[in-house]
């Protein structure tokens, strides 16, 4: 079964706009608004999997300065009545209602099931699944607490956002220098996560983004581990057009 008119449901992940500096991160946001536009033409959906900008935070009434593109480009194609989805990421997980309220756009803060032609999805960012990365995962606890960002929210935008931006950067893998590979199959932590998954539910897809490196795996009988890579190395998304799954380059 395919979608009518050969529409597709397209997939993309980890842009980290923002990064390394607005200049350098601007080429990148350009050719993310060309994809967009050369996909509106056939999407049946699009879905979002999360840190689409190296840092973002929602205070009560200011959001970060920047990406009018790519913002703009989305409420276009929502606008269009194509449905897009958003899961926040590692960098973007202080999103509130901005996306929701002003784009339309639902914003996910956890894995969610979805099911396209008869296919299982489990769809999520990924961060903080599967066995290991226990710093992180205290981390992420304390950063999602609402006393936490109640007391970022205090900090001047000027202070908060840069002081923000600063440390985001420092991580290597998002300045674009990313030497990301493939640890194996018993020790990549997405995979242990599916496979886990699968002993309670079958899925057909799991499709996340976080770990920058695009991989088709098979995780059982008839099932599938997705990463889509990003925007920085790679500039991968993932298409379903009803029956198969393929991960593609933009060029």
């Amino acid at each position: 079964m395919v979608f009518a008119n050969n529409k597709k449901i397209y997939f993309a992940s980890d842009q980290h706009f923002g990064a390394p500096t607005p200049e350098l991160s601007l080429p990148r946001e350009k050719k993310f608004v060309a994809w967009l536009d050369s996909i509106k033409s056939d999407a049946e959906a699009i879905f979002l999997l999360g840190d689409l900008f190296d840092f973002w935070f929602e205070y009560q009434t200011v959001v970060p300065k920047g990406f009018v593109r790519v913002l703009g480009k989305l409420a276009e194609i929502r606008d269009s009545g194509i449905p897009i989805y958003f899961f926040v990421g590692n960098h973007d997980l202080w999103m509130r209602d901005y996306f929701e309220t002003e784009l339309n756009i639902p914003v996910y803060h956890d894995n969610k099931e979805f099911t396209f032609c008869g296919k299982t999805f489990l769809i999520g960012h990924g961060d903080g699944k599967g066995p290991g990365d226990l710093g992180y995962k205290r981390m992420k606890k304390v950063f999602v607490h609402p006393f936490s960002k109640w007391l970022f929210g205090w900090l001047h935008p000027d202070i908060g956002v840069r002081l923000a931006q600063y440390l985001s950067v420092k991580n290597k893998l998002i300045s674009g220098e990313s030497d990301v590979k493939y640890l194996g199959e018993d020790k990549e932590w997405l995979i242990l996560y599916a496979k886990r998954k699968l002993e309670t539910k079958h899925y057909h897809y799991f499709v996340f983004g976080h770990r920058h490196l695009p991989m088709i795996k098979a995780v059982g009988p008839d099932a599938k581990y997705v990463n889509l890579g990003d925007w920085i190395s790679y500039f991968t998304y993932g298409v379903f057009d009803g029956e198969n799954f393929e991960l593609k380059e933009f060029v």
